[in-house]
């Protein structure tokens, strides 16, 4: 079995926020893959796919960020499965905006969706899929930050990031490696600057005169 937990916070007034790109891939991912998130055993909207051993769920925790692991225990409380096919998808302070990174375990970075998944697993050797949303300006309350919505300038940048990460997610749940997978996402977007393109040079070269021709024919004239 194999989930996918998109964090995030419930309620409209965080819809679209820096704090809720988790839930935006999830949402995506089940439109590309055709089922609905619906609310049913636990605190989550949440949809199942495929039977038996290729049973795969996609999550989005309905408990506040803080407690998103509390969602997934109910989910899942037989443990089916292990921490490395849980991918959780989250945002992330430390990278800029519309960067991603890919993980197969690693600490939590401070975000406390991730404190809270990791709690719950006991372990912190689960995958988990960072987009970067920047860091909050100097003097700016982090908190706020995270909880607002991105500038018109960061906007497709995370759009363009959130469209890579339901491409990476979906393959993921098709069994892609997360090897694989890391080195398709874990790249600088940014196109590497031209080289400064230096002004041709005009000046023309001086041709050294050419020496006469020696009177014996060996090319110089200063023998004897």
């Amino acid at each position: 079995m194999r989930i996918v937990v998109g964090l995030g916070n419930p309620g409209p007034e965080y819809d679209g926020t820096r704090h809720n790109l988790g839930f935006e891939v999830v949402r995506k991912v089940a439109a590309r893959l055709k089922v609905h998130l619906k609310e049913g055993r636990g605190p989550a909207l949440s949809a199942r796919l495929g039977k038996g051993a290729d049973e795969s769920l996609l999550v989005c925790p309905l408990t506040y960020m803080n407690l998103s692991g509390e969602a997934l225990a109910r989910l899942d409380p037989g443990r089916l499965a292990a921490p490395a096919d849980v991918l959780v998808v989250c945002d992330d302070l430390a990278l800029p905006p519309g960067r991603l990174r890919l993980r197969p375990s690693g600490s939590d970075g401070g975000h406390n969706g991730l404190k809270s998944i990791e709690r719950q697993l006991g372990s912190a050797g689960y995958p988990r899929l960072r987009i970067g949303i920047g860091s909050a300006p100097v003097g700016a309350s982090t908190a706020d930050w995270v909880l607002e919505r991105p500038s018109a300038d960061e906007r497709p940048l995370l759009d363009r990031a959130i469209a890579e990460a339901v491409h990476a997610v979906v393959a993921w749940l098709d069994s892609t490696a997360i090897a694989t997978l890391m080195n398709r996402l874990n790249r600088d977007p940014t196109p590497p600057k031209a080289p400064d393109a230096r002004p041709p040079d005009h000046r023309t070269e001086r041709t050294p005169p050419e020496k006469p021709p020696s009177p014996r024919g060996d090319g110089d004239h200063h023998r004897a």
